[in-house]
């Protein structure tokens, strides 16, 4: 029982990540051309399982960082929902607003028809209300789908490892 981890028989999935293949006959793997002997396979396999490790590492940040943003986007998505109820009523409101990590400031809000949103690389366009609701939304959507994609492929990333993992031991 081994699984087979030479790159030109392994094939990726949608991410990129590479899918090993389990092998059920050792002995007719190790026959390939490309096979030379048990320290060449195990090399490569060992290449590859540092691959992974490198994917997996990448792949926890992303998530880190898309599980930051959608708490965030769909704060900024509240806020503009109450700016869009209130834009029609006359009177300001009061509110406080996030200037950094527990720091806050007091400001008074004006009925508005515009907002500007913070696009991140030091971009912050003006939107209308309606305008910001759907690129808000947009935002939210794609991060929520992309958080769902970078969980499926940690998972993926987990098992080729397994599979790899194995292979290894056994021909250690």
């Amino acid at each position: 029982m081994a699984a087979e981890a030479t790159e030109s028989t392994v094939s990726p999935n949608l991410a990129g990540v590479p899918k090993v293949d389990f092998l059920e006959d050792v002995e007719e793997f190790m026959k390939k051309a490309e096979n030379e002997s048990a320290e060449s396979v195990l090399k490569r396999q060992e290449e590859l399982h540092q691959k992974f490790k490198f994917m997996e590492y990448n792949l926890n940040m992303k998530k880190s960082r898309l599980k930051n943003q959608v708490p965030d986007v769909k704060s900024s998505l509240d806020i503009v929902k109450h700016l869009r109820v209130r834009k029609d009523n006359t009177e300001p409101f009061s509110t406080r607003f996030l200037l950094s990590d527990n720091v806050y400031a007091k400001a008074v809000v004006p009925p508005t028809e515009k907002v500007c949103l913070w696009l991140g690389a030091n971009v912050m366009l003006e939107y209308e209300i309606e305008e910001a609701d759907e690129v808000l939304a947009k935002n939210l959507d794609a991060a929520k789908k992309s958080l769902s994609q970078v969980e499926d492929d940690l998972l993926f990333i987990r098992d080729q490892m397994t599979t790899l993992e194995v292979s290894i031991l056994c021909r250690s």
